[in-house]
């Protein structure tokens, strides 16, 4: 019998921590605007985090039918893969995904209710950003644009998904912000998309990783790193963002810690590795911004 625990585990808990970052920027952002509704920020947070729960339970799903994941490949090792492990069956899984969407659908409902229905585009782009990242027809994922539908959900729709909860429109410098952090998320995706391309050439399917190669595609992971820090001190310079943002810069050390351990090999925990990068730059980034407001 299938425990709550093993319910739990199968969504991934220890990924959620880069929705929440992602909604908390959004929501500092519009403070400078608005004055905070806790209620709402919550709600929020927790249909982000639910759907984020949803996708990452769906994306094992499609996964495991399209025998993308099997019992030897590396997200079946290093984590318990709710299938491979024993948790659950598909079936148990798929309906796991959909019990998860529709708790984040009906609070996002209650806030286009109660706040804007601009959140309803919103939220529909990020559901079928979601669903088709692995799930058929589309298969995103399998088409080499994981990380651009990462960075877009993280990115932009997060940040301006929490800012239109509290204030009621769009907001360019949530935009502006949500550019470093969206890609330092899709970098997640990349790392284990590099750490899979023999698995994945073996399964037919293509990434980032596959069409570039392991030697370009290290390349393009330092690029796209250096460019995310490289972004925040030229939109510093230009008045986009406040100097506060600076601080991002103090988690430069694990950003080349990591980079080092790539060029040395690329670890099972990839993904899991990056995601501390994100963790580290994204809570600097929120203390920047929350300094900017208060000083």
């Amino acid at each position: 019998m299938t425990t709550v625990k093993q319910y739990v585990i199968a969504t991934r808990p220890w990924s959620f921590s880069m929705s929440a970052i992602s909604v908390s920027l959004g929501t500092i952002i519009a403070s400078n605007d608005v004055a905070i509704s806790w209620g709402t920020f919550a709600a929020v947070l927790v249909g982000v985090v639910f759907c984020h729960a949803a996708g990452n339970v769906l994306n094992d799903y499609f996964d495991t039918k399209s025998q993308v994941d099997k019992v030897d490949s590396a997200t079946a090792i290093y984590r318990p893969h709710p299938v491979y492990a024993g948790l659950m069956s598909p079936k148990m899984v798929l309906a796991e995904a959909i019990v998860l969407f529709a708790v984040a659908a009906a609070l996002g409902v209650a806030l286009v209710i109660a706040r804007s229905t601009m959140i309803l585009w919103i939220a529909l782009a990020g559901l079928f950003l979601t669903v088709f990242y692995t799930g058929r027809p589309l298969n995103l994922k399998y088409r080499a644009l994981g990380e651009v539908v990462v960075f877009l959900i993280w990115g932009p729709l997060m940040f301006e998904g929490a800012y239109v909860a509290q204030a009621g429109r769009l907001s360019l410098e949530a935009l502006v912000a949500s550019i470093p952090f969206g890609v330092l998320v899709a970098l997640v995706l990349f790392a284990n998309n590099i750490r899979d391309i023999e698995h994945d050439e073996a399964t037919g399917i293509r990434t980032l990783g596959t069409l570039l190669g392991r030697e370009r595609s290290l390349v393009a992971f330092a690029g796209l790193m250096v460019a995310a820090y490289l972004y925040v001190l030229i939109a510093v310079a230009l008045g986009a963002l406040s100097p506060w943002a600076l601080l991002v810069f103090l988690s430069l050390p694990v950003a080349l810690g990591l980079l080092r351990k790539f060029q040395v090999a690329v670890p099972a925990m990839a993904d899991a590795l990056t995601a501390q990068l994100d963790t580290v730059f994204g809570l600097l980034f929120m203390a920047a911004l929350a300094l900017d407001r208060i000083l």
